[in-house]
């Protein structure tokens, strides 16, 4: 029995694609927001066929960068490497690709993004 099986259908499926994507452990929440991201973002939009699960993270790591969300990047960018959807050399493409559209100093922080996601996946696990 999954640690989700007793939660709806929609919200239990939600919840394994958010773990999917973001790739640590979730626990269910309350209030709209969450509802709305769970049971609508994750269980329905993230798994609508038609574009691969790195065609959606570059897309979102292009308007996060853009919109200066280096709060969500910090989250998108060490999912990505550890999924495999992208590695650090890619990572580091994007970054040089991305400060000419989305400005310097956006550049600078996703830039710091990558390189610290970079050099936490390469240290051992403990």
């Amino acid at each position: 029995m999954g640690k989700f099986d007793d939660l709806p259908e929609t919200r239990r499926r939600g919840l394994e694609r958010m773990e999917q994507v973001y790739g640590f452990d979730m626990t269910d929440g309350t209030g709209d927001f969450f509802r709305y991201t769970a049971d609508h973002l994750f269980a329905d939009i993230w798994e609508r066929p038609g574009l691969s699960d790195r065609d959606r993270r570059l897309l979102l790591i292009g308007l996060l960068s853009g919109s200066g969300g280096a709060d969500v990047l910090g989250i998108q960018v060490p999912a990505a490497l550890a999924a495999g959807e992208l590695d650090a050399e890619e990572l580091r493409e994007i970054v040089i690709f991305l400060s000419h559209y989305a400005g310097w100093p956006n550049g600078a922080r996703i830039n710091s993004i990558v390189e610290n996601a970079v050099a936490q996946a390469s240290r051992p696990p403990k």
